[in-house]
């Protein structure tokens, strides 16, 4: 079993990207109904905020932590050995699985240009890849119509990985209402069709280390990014100092 703590609101599972990435192929092989969240700050405190969306969340069959300040907490809280999930990496990591074993993957969110150059990149990069798959939904809510007959559109294209990129709480909330609807895997990975699709520069890896992905991120999209971060970050950090004193006087 994986081991996993609370923080903040959710649960954050301390796996590292080759196991996680065996565990949803092998989901994939059997045809299982699953999804996947990649948790960050962000995630954390809507969660928090949300309880609708917590439960959301916590029903996840596995969350990776994505962001470095939950890598920190999970070893703050003693999982030392954690380590980063970035959705990005595990998208790809999760191709390369695909191509091996066979598995079509499929694309769902973002837009058609995007989906375009994505879909290229990765062919590219995998060339026996299948990409059984690919759509752009309305920046809307989908009629029961068009929700019905997406879901039919997934199931007949055979994928057993689909990865959703319609970004945090979005994507979550769709994985939730389509598990019991679609025989595959899910997988939330938020700006990773940007990123491998050429839309967003990857963050340094300087910076990654340095828990700085949020603030390069700020320098690329500040107008889309500012509220989220001012909002979030510091509450983020008071939350779990909260978190840590009353788990070190639990422990007294």
């Amino acid at each position: 079993m994986t081991p996993s703590r609370h923080i903040v609101a959710i649960r954050v599972d301390a796996v590292d990207l080759d196991a996680a990435a065996r565990v949803i192929s092998d989901w994939a092989r059997h045809a299982e109904s699953k999804y996947v969240c990649a948790a960050n700050v962000h995630m954390a405190m809507e969660a928090r905020d949300r309880p609708a969306f917590r439960a959301i969340v916590n029903g996840a069959d596995l969350i990776v932590p994505d962001g470095m300040p939950l890598v920190w907490m999970l070893r703050l809280l003693g999982l030392r050995r954690a380590t980063r999930v970035r959705g990005p990496d595990l998208m790809l990591a999760l191709c390369r699985e695909a191509e091996a074993a066979r598995l079509p993957i499929g694309l769902y969110g973002s837009t058609e240009e995007t989906l375009r150059d994505l879909a290229g990149a990765l062919r590219e990069r995998f060339p026996d890849l299948e990409i059984a798959y690919q759509h752009a939904p309305p920046f809307r809510p989908l009629t029961p119509e068009e929700d019905r007959a997406a879901t039919r559109e997934i199931r007949a294209s055979g994928a057993r990985i689909l990865f959703v990129g319609l970004g945090c709480p979005k994507q979550e909330a769709w994985m939730a209402g389509h598990r019991d609807r679609l025989p595959l895997a899910q997988v939330g990975v938020g700006a990773a069709f940007d990123i491998h699709g050429g839309r967003l520069p990857a963050c340094p890896k300087v910076l990654e280390s340095a828990g700085l992905e949020w603030l390069f991120r700020l320098s690329q999209e500040p107008g889309r990014l500012w509220r989220r971060y001012a909002r979030h970050n510091p509450r983020f950090v008071a939350a779990c100092l909260r978190q840590l004193v009353a788990d070190r006087d639990a422990s007294e």
